[in-house]
């Protein structure tokens, strides 16, 4: 078993309006897990997503945004490079750009925290052994 101390993991929420993202949500999680297995490494099998339709209401957007505005938020483990962080970035924007969320519809933020602030399977995370590591 690896030690987590060498391995990554994430967590991630999207949000958007229940009209545009409720269609989407296989596709996005496929545009957003294939962006994270190629940039920040994670085992193809670890996906985590949460999507969080909305009525309009409860999503107040800028002017400027389409229907499709969607947010993707990323909580992972302390520790990539910042060079890694923007190519998940950039492979993100194409990915969605490719079903139809434009860049300009597109936000997304990296939440980066210390193992020690997970708590997985029973354990805090940096106790915790999984059986891959990644180095990134």
């Amino acid at each position: 078993m690896g030690d987590l101390r060498n391995s990554h993991m994430a967590q991630i929420i999207v949000y958007g309006h229940k009209a545009a993202l409720a269609p989407r949500i296989t596709a996005l999680s496929d545009a957003i897990h294939a962006a994270a297995v190629s940039a920040l490494q994670l085992p193809s099998e670890k996906r985590f997503h949460r999507f969080i339709p909305l009525d309009p209401e409860q999503f107040i957007t800028p002017s400027d945004r389409s229907i499709d505005y969607t947010i993707v938020e990323v909580s992972i483990f302390e520790g990539r490079s910042a060079a890694t962080k923007k190519d998940f970035i950039r492979q993100l924007i194409s990915n969605v750009a490719d079903i139809g969320v434009t860049p300009n519809d597109l936000e997304i933020t990296i939440t980066e925290t210390p193992r020690a602030n997970w708590g997985i399977r029973g354990v805090p995370a940096d106790e915790l052994l999984l059986n891959y590591a990644v180095e990134v």
